[in-house]
């Protein structure tokens, strides 16, 4: 009877490890999610910012309109494109994440 006893506890010490290890492996998976957002929306407003400095740039030294409204709007163009792709990422990243938590 002790030998059964001793086996049942030590399968629930079994159990209650392999529990642990999921559940920090949940949290350090969490915490990569995070993190993985965070840069992407840190990226996205850096290159928000470095565009729109670089639109005032161009208001501010380029004279002649036609060239400036042209280089503007290819600005608005690669603005855009970017937005697009970090945007595409991020469902990406969220799709795999989703995946591996099924």
């Amino acid at each position: 009877m002790d030998n059964q006893q001793n086996n049942s506890w030590d399968e629930i010490s079994n159990d209650v490890s392999e529990i642990k290890k999921k559940i920090k492996d949940k949290v350090v998976s969490e915490n990569s999610i995070d993190d993985l957002k965070d840069s992407f929306q840190l990226t996205l407003e850096n290159s928000k910012e470095i565009l729109k400095n670089l639109i005032t740039a161009v208001d501010e030294t380029v004279k002649d309109e036609e060239i400036r409204s042209e280089t503007k709007e290819i600005i608005k163009k690669i603005s855009n494109e970017l937005n697009e792709l970090i945007e595409d990422g991020k469902n990406k990243v969220g799709d795999l994440l989703n995946k591996e938590e099924e």
